[in-house]
């Protein structure tokens, strides 16, 4: 039981050091709907356009890293383009570029529907 004990705390202390660690990394995500597809494009935002979601990094480089995978796009006929910036620790990441652009999942992105 002794051991058993010892490795629940050492685990306690492990998780409790890794999250004194990390910092807040904060990915603001403005989606752009397919004609006609807004109610759905949205609705990972609740319903909006635009919503910030709050993600676990260690780093500026890790937070960057979750902005660009945030910018995949599975459903091509509903939403158009994603825009996605990050912050890490209340700082923007590369001056607030959009990690999206040049992204292979937009190929609608410059033309007026998503054909």
């Amino acid at each position: 039981m002794s051991t058993l004990r010892h490795l629940f705390a050492t685990s306690l202390i492990l998780f409790a050091v890794g999250n004194v660690f990390a910092a807040d990394c904060v990915l603001s995500i403005t989606r752009t709907a397919c004609p006609g597809q807004d109610k759905d494009s949205f609705s990972k935002c609740g319903g909006k356009a635009s919503c910030d979601e709050t993600v676990p990094a260690a780093s500026a480089s890790q937070c960057s890293l979750k902005a660009k995978s945030a910018c995949a796009n599975k459903r091509l006929e509903i939403t158009k383009y994603k825009k996605v910036s990050a912050k890490f620790d209340g700082t923007a990441l590369d001056g607030g570029k959009d990690y999206c652009v040049g992204h292979p999942d937009y190929p609608y992105a410059s033309k007026a529907d998503c054909k």
